[in-house]
């Protein structure tokens, strides 16, 4: 065993074959293009290696603490990962335009939208076939061959990883525990600061009558989203609408970790979320500077795969979101100083606890 046959070197810095050196026309940077590419492939196979991890530990009804763990490391070295890869981009855009001319139309019929593994990634994490942008009227997955179908229809057979979470959170204990009702005194919070903002903005001498009212009308809007939130008839209203896609338990659960994470108990919950976040918003981020670097390169020219490129790309980077609901608990977060004290049974059973 030696570096090179380790690594398969021979084969790997081999598999680089600019299609404008066959036409006895050499194109400098298109073998840039192609090794980008390529590394984008090969970082795409092992975010599907990490995501593997993260859905083996919540696939089962009980997720034990230490496959937890380890999930967290995985979900968190996707997200370097991501921010990897949305950085190739830097290292592309050092072609220019005309560059990118000299072998462009070589590529014909080839586009990116044809890789296989990046549609996996977005199946793995959530993104449902229903949720995507049609792609010239067709479904995503419509120009790919009949093997990468079906291994698709694979993982769309399957749990994705937010159904997974989404199970996982539902099963929170510390929202419901001994008495304690995390609905109720989140309730209660909510009413009580409120009350007292709307009471703040009546008093406050520098604001007239019309700003006022603007300002009440916005914490009454405020107070609706709340109401949603909690009542389980007008959450599942909201779902069916397509406004929410977890269940209310789970949301509620995410939103408890979110609030009390500094409990012990909650640490990794709360880094396992932050790291869905994340990666949601690197590959939200990666499909924008896609959809740029497109503009740039091509202007408003129809991209060599037939599609609209541009207009695709940046109307995904707003709705192709697995986790958009994780987003909007900021909605509901309230101040530290707001925040209802847990029940000392409750925080004893979030504590670590070492015994002889």
């Amino acid at each position: 065993m030696d570096y090179a046959s380790y690594l398969k070197l021979d084969r790997l810095l081999s598999a680089q074959e600019p299609e404008s050196a066959k036409q006895g026309r050499e194109a400098h940077d298109e073998l840039l293009f192609i090794i980008i590419h390529q590394a984008y492939e090969l970082w795409f196979k092992q975010i599907l290696h990490e995501l593997e991890r993260v859905a083996r530990a919540f696939g089962g009804r009980v997720v034990d603490d230490a496959e937890l763990s380890g999930a967290v490391h995985a979900a968190e070295r996707v997200v370097r990962i991501t921010q990897l890869v949305v950085s190739q981009i830097d290292v592309l855009e050092t072609m220019t335009p005309m560059d990118f001319l000299e072998f462009r139309d070589l590529l014909v019929p080839a586009s990116g939208f044809q890789s296989e593994q990046f549609r996996l990634i977005e199946t793995r994490l959530g993104l449902s076939r229903d949720a995507r942008l049609k792609f010239d009227g067709a479904d995503f997955d419509a120009r790919l061959p009949d093997d990468a179908k079906a291994h698709i229809a694979a993982a769309e057979a399957r749990p994705s990883i937010r159904d997974e979470v989404d199970a996982w959170l539902a099963r929170t204990p510390f929202v419901e525990m001994g008495g304690f009702d995390f609905r109720a005194v989140y309730d209660a919070a909510i009413d009580k600061m409120l009350r007292a903002d709307i009471e703040t903005i009546r008093n406050h001498p520098q604001l007239i009558d019309s700003e006022k009212a603007v300002q009440i009308a916005s914490l009454e809007k405020s107070t609706a989203a709340y109401d949603a939130l909690l009542d389980d008839a007008r959450y599942e209203a909201l779902r069916a609408e397509g406004v929410w896609t977890m269940s209310r338990r789970a949301l509620q659960a995410a939103l408890f970790i979110f609030l009390y994470r500094d409990e012990p108990a909650l640490h990794l919950p709360h880094r396992l979320l932050r790291a869905l976040m994340d990666i949601d918003e690197q590959m939200a981020l990666w499909r924008l500077r896609h959809a740029l670097m497109v503009s740039r390169m091509i202007g408003r020219k129809v991209g060599t795969g037939g599609s609209s490129g541009y207009d695709y790309l940046r109307g995904s980077a707003e709705k192709h979101r697995a986790y958009n609901d994780l987003f909007a608990i900021a909605t509901f977060l309230i101040p530290r100083s707001d925040l209802p004290p847990l029940p000392a049974a409750v925080r004893a059973q979030m504590r670590y606890r070492y015994e002889t």
